[in-house]
Formats: C-alpha cells, sequence, structure tokens
C-alpha cells in the first residue's frame, strides 16, 4: 500500500465521508426510537389481521422487536444508498474514473506497480465503509439510549454485526474494484456493479415477501447478512464464510486483470 496515494484518497474523501456517516448515524438512531414508539401497535395490527404477516417479515426483519428493528435499518434502501457510495459509487470509478479523464496515465507514471494501487484503493475503500457501518452501531446505540430500551440491546454483539456487514459491502467493493480495473469507461464498471447489486437485492426482496420465490433467496448476498440472527445470538459462519469467497474471488480477478491490461491512449 502507497501511503502518498492513500492519504490523497482520505483527503478527496473526507467532507463526503463526514455527510455520509452523519447520515447513517441519524438513520440508524431513527429505527429503535420506531419500535419504541409503534412496535406494540404494529404487532396488534398483525395480529388483527390488518396487515397481512407474510408482508411483515422482510428478511428477517421487522419493527416488533429490537432486533428486527436494526435489521431492518441495515438492508432499508436508505442504508443501502448510504453505503454504495463508497462501495460502489468510489470503487467503481477509482480506476475506470481516471482512466477516462485520461489521469491514470499520470498515476502509474510515478513508480507505483499496479498491484500497489489496486490494495490502497481497496484499503481506503474498506476503510470508507467500516467507518460508515460504525456510525451505524453508534446510531443504533445512540437511538436504544433516547428510547430507554438500551438494556434491550445485545451490544457486545453490535461487531459481529459490523463483521458482517463488511463482509457483505467489501464483496460489493471488491467487484466494483474489478470491474473498475476491466473498463476504460465509468459507465460500463458501474452499470455492471450495479446491475449486480440490484438484481441481488431484487431477489432478496421478492424471497422474502413471495413464499414461491423463497427458493431465489441464496441467490442473493444480501440473504448472507443475518443482522436479526446475530442480535439474537446466532452466528452463520457459513454465511460470513460465503461473503468472504466472494470478495476473494473478486479481489483475485482485479489483481489478474489489472497489471495484464495494456492502456491504450485515451480517446
Amino acid at each position: 500500500m502507497n501511503r502518498t496515494l492513500f492519504g490523497h484518497l482520505w483527503r478527496s474523501q473526507r467532507t463526503k465521508l463526514l455527510v455520509v456517516c452523519v447520515a447513517m448515524l441519524a438513520w440508524s438512531t431513527f429505527l429503535p426510537v420506531i419500535y419504541q414508539s409503534f412496535g406494540q401497535q404494529m404487532q396488534a395490527l398483525v395480529d388483527s389481521g390488518v396487515i397481512p404477516k407474510q408482508l411483515t417479515n422482510f428478511g428477517g426483519a421487522d419493527v416488533f422487536t429490537l432486533a428486527g428493528s436494526v435489521a431492518l435499518g441495515y438492508i432499508h434502501p436508505i442504508a443501502i444508498i448510504l453505503v454504495s457510495i463508497f462501495a460502489i459509487g468510489f470503487s467503481a470509478s477509482a480506476v475506470a474514473g481516471e482512466r477516462q479523464r485520461g489521469t491514470l496515465e499520470v498515476l502509474l507514471a510515478r513508480p507505483l506497480s499496479r498491484w500497489t494501487v489496486y490494495i490502497t484503493l481497496l484499503a481506503a475503500v474498506l476503510l470508507f465503509i467500516g467507518l460508515v457501518l460504525a456510525a451505524a452501531s453508534l446510531g443504533t446505540v445512540a437511538g436504544s439510549a433516547a428510547a430507554g430500551i438500551l438494556d434491550q440491546l445485545p451490544v457486545g454483539r453490535l461487531p459481529l454485526l459490523w463483521l458482517n456487514g463488511m463482509l457483505l459491502w467489501g464483496a460489493f467493493a471488491a467487484i466494483a474494484l474489478a470491474a473498475s480495473v476491466s473498463f476504460d469507461r465509468l459507465t460500463p464498471a458501474l452499470g455492471v456493479t450495479l446491475a449486480i447489486v440490484i438484481v441481488s437485492y431484487f431477489l432478496y426482496v421478492l424471497g422474502s415477501l413471495w413464499p414461491d420465490a423463497k427458493g431465489l433467496e441464496p441467490y442473493s448476498l444480501f440473504t448472507y447478512l443475518t443482522s436479526r440472527d446475530i442480535l439474537t445470538g446466532i452466528v452463520d459462519v457459513k454465511s460470513f464464510a460465503l461473503l468472504g469467497a466472494v470478495a476473494a474471488v473478486a479481489i483475485a480477478i482485479a489483481l489478474v486483470v489489472f497489471p495484464r491490461r495494456d492502456l491504450a491512449a485515451p480517446s
């Protein structure tokens, strides 16, 4: 890893990172408060049949329990968009964007190997994702304390939840970086990555809400973000291993493709 390049990446992203972390903290603070305020009323509506029960169990997330509310916060589109700013946006543009602007050659003209550039980019995006997910954990604690239910929150399990989130979004970031080093333009790199994430989320939502499509869930990476299970004391090691394997494959592809690519003159 190159410290100079890493420092440049940090300086260029720190304002955006601060804004995203604050937004994620605020969002995560909101969910425990919602649970405390409306959880019992929502449960009563479900028990009465006003709300169909199948619509309340979104991938193991709900608003009837604190663990379910926290899980809902992690898989809600708001949280996904916030984390995707770095996991997808930064990663997909890291190399392809530089290539499109014609500035990648300036970077590679320095005494830096392509492996060093890639590892530095990977380390930077993992740091950014880690800080955003840490803000989510802090928001969960703050929201639980504000709602007076901190004693119901298994704080000791939050680091495992953070790790699970890191593996999921680290896998998506690795896929985005692999796409970024494979294309000369940002549009295809971003398009491929977004297609993978959107299809994965669609399969997850469809399998969660439609019993006949339950068999599609294992094909979605979001299935392996087991937030509620972790907070209730169940740790699925296979989910962690699968996400790690996906990330490892994407990293291996990038490390093979990037050093061997011919970089033609920008057009």
